[in-house]
């Protein structure tokens, strides 16, 4: 009988095991396309988010306030970082990261992305301090915080920033192509001779100023949470004259715990008439009520999620920022630095999620706005009132 046909020396290639260098191209190059696809989501996650939230601050006069002026500044300076910084990063990915560009154009790429981070930082910081100030301070806050007012810590807050990401770029510290990173960004020496050092601490102290900050506006509402009225027998308002045992400063004591009947009375808000053009039309303007003190914690609440969620995001890159200067026996992880550093980039996106999340009037408006959402909805009338 003849052999088999079939032998071992004629079975085909296709089921053995790839050469180690076709194994780890094949893997470098699905490495690649996955970081190409998920940069490419961050970017139009961010950029439509981004310019949604900003059409809806600026279309809306109801949002025309400071609070929205300072969230319309970090949706768009999120918006341009996405625009401007990313497509960088992906060119270096697609070449196999390289930068294939200038030096020139890597230093301005790294100052534009340390200039968005530090603004971010800056800008939250100023936002925790007029959110404590519209809750503990607020007939200053409502007098003083007006457009202008916003406008200058807005500039404020670019003016710090641009002086943080400058000297590297006039050699004062030094901006370069960190190949496992896929970025331009400050460079990782010794501490002695150190660019990323003093960057980083001044970032981990604005995030912990803030942090204090909104810990010390929880504490205020947690001391006025507790206050109780000392009767609770109400006071009865006629034509702003109180009479029974809830007269004069119990009756605001009364309104602060819910038990206010008839018209609210104006030592407690403030009340001020003030004469419109034209008609005569009598209109009145309160400092601070029951709603306007729910609404300001809400902003308060949607402006700390949105700080916390920058320190979470950022924290793993400035953790192993510090790990590559102090600590040169164990190498960072190849995996955490990467996850970190796309962590730094997803941050670009989050804002505008967690604003539609948790902000009330920004998800009226959306529906408004958006014909496919707002169609058919009850209309919720608007109180004829407006915070100062």
């Amino acid at each position: 009988m003849m052999p088999n046909a079939t032998g071992p020396d004629d079975i085909s290639g296709s089921g053995s095991p790839l050469p180690p260098t076709t194994a780890a191209a094949a893997a470098a190059a699905a490495s690649t396309s996955v970081k190409l696809v998920l940069l490419g989501a961050i970017i139009c996650v961010s950029l439509v988010g981004n310019a949604l939230l900003s059409l809806l601050v600026l279309r809306e006069r109801a949002l025309h306030k400071a609070p929205y002026y300072f969230l319309l500044d970090l949706c768009l300076a999120d918006g341009v970082r996405a625009a401007v910084c990313f497509p960088f990063v992906l060119a270096s990915i697609r070449h196999g990261s390289a930068w294939t560009f200038s030096a020139l154009s890597c230093k301005v790429v790294a100052f534009m992305a340390v200039l968005f981070c530090f603004h971010a930082a800056f800008m939250l910081f100023c936002i925790s301090v007029t959110r404590y100030m519209a809750v503990a301070h607020h007939r200053f806050y409502a007098k003083r915080m007006t457009l202008w007012t916003s406008a200058a810590v807005i500039c404020m807050a670019w003016t710090l920033s641009v002086a943080m990401a400058f000297p590297p770029v006039f050699d004062v510290g030094t901006y370069k192509f960190i190949r496992e990173e896929d970025q331009c960004i400050f460079e990782h020496r010794y501490f002695k001779a150190n660019d990323t050092l003093g960057f980083m601490l001044m970032l981990a102290a604005l995030m912990a100023a803030t942090h204090a900050v909104y810990g010390k506006l929880l504490l205020f509402e947690y001391r006025h949470r507790k206050m109780r009225p000392v009767q609770t027998v109400p006071a009865v308002s006629q034509n702003w004259t109180f009479h029974g045992p809830g007269a004069t400063g119990q009756a605001a004591a009364n309104w602060i715990a819910g038990f206010g009947r008839g018209p609210l009375p104006p030592t407690l808000l403030g009340i001020r008439q003030v004469t419109g053009g034209g008609g005569g039309h009598v209109a009145s303007r309160r400092l601070l009520g029951m709603e306007e003190f729910r609404g300001e914690k809400e902003l308060g609440r949607m402006f700390y999620a949105i700080t916390l969620l920058f320190l979470l995001l950022w924290s793993p890159y400035i953790v192993a920022c510090y790990w590559r200067v102090f600590v040169k026996a164990c190498a960072v992880p190849h995996r955490y630095l990467a996850t970190a550093v796309w962590m730094s980039f997803t941050q670009a996106g989050v804002n505008p999620i967690v604003c539609f999340l948790l902000n009330k009037d920004l998800k009226k408006c959306l529906r408004t706005h958006a014909p496919c959402w707002g169609a058919g909805g009850p209309q919720v009338p608007r109180e004829p009132y407006c915070v100062m």
